[in-house]
């Protein structure tokens, strides 16, 4: 009797203060990038002006990753996001690092995607002078030097912003962009060209993909409690 008398109390609570108990959310958004049209040539890229670069990539060429087809004829390194569709809504920012890596004197990952404020974690992997220099315009522009194989340096974007450039000013071949977002909605291509969003509230969506060489599009979805959706999309080569 007193457990029933607690409970019609604390639904009392709630119902006068207002408060509101939902369950997860559960609504999905995943798809595919389709390539089409004659896939551009990979550009080999020339390390010869750091030996130790050279050294590394005298078997394995280094490639630009500017554009990637993957053989079942999907791009990969393209950004996913939801454009439009959370206005009002808060999400927590990840106190987990996300990581980029100078490693074979390459940025690891190339295209990737991180919540604003959120920590940033740069390694430098390689025996060699690197640094990373990223250039928002909606946050503090940084240029972090790491002469030093192992070393480690951590950053934050105070906004979001899609995308934010990264360069290297000692290897001007090393190239890589971010993400930065105020919610946690966004995947990137990988070998397959499939991306997934899960854990969405219902409701009315943008979504936007972006490619560095060929653009953005966008298409609107709505989602239901639990449902998943399917959004796929084409971009054309030359």
């Amino acid at each position: 009797m007193k457990t029933l008398k607690f409970m019609f109390c604390a639904m009392a609570a709630v119902a006068l203060l207002g408060w509101s108990v939902r369950a997860a959310d559960t609504a999905s958004v995943s798809g595919k990038i389709t390539f089409v049209g004659t896939a551009p040539k990979m550009k080999k890229i020339k390390t010869d002006a750091d030996p130790v670069c050279a050294e590394m990539h005298a078997d394995t060429p280094l490639y630009s990753e500017e554009v990637v087809v993957n053989p079942n004829g999907t791009l990969k390194n393209v950004f996913v996001y939801i454009k439009s569709g959370l206005e009002g809504k808060t999400y927590e920012t990840p106190k987990t690092p996300v990581v980029i890596d100078q490693a074979g004197c390459h940025y690891v990952p190339h295209v990737f995607g991180m919540m604003a404020k959120q920590p940033l974690e740069i390694i430098n992997s390689d025996d060699t002078l690197h640094n990373i220099h990223a250039m928002p315009t909606n946050s503090k522009e940084f240029n972090v030097g790491e002469p030093n194989k192992g070393m480690k340096v951590t950053r934050t974007f105070a906004n979001p912003e899609v995308m934010v450039h990264f360069k290297c000013d000692v290897h001007p071949w090393m190239s890589a962009y971010v993400g930065v977002l105020d919610n946690p909605f966004f995947s990137t291509t990988g070998d397959d060209g499939t991306f997934s969003i899960k854990n969405l509230p219902a409701g009315d969506y943008e979504i936007e993909v972006w490619h560095e060489k060929y653009g953005t599009q966008t298409q609107k979805v709505k989602v239901g409690e639990g449902e998943a959706k399917t959004v796929d999309f084409t971009f054309k080569g030359e």
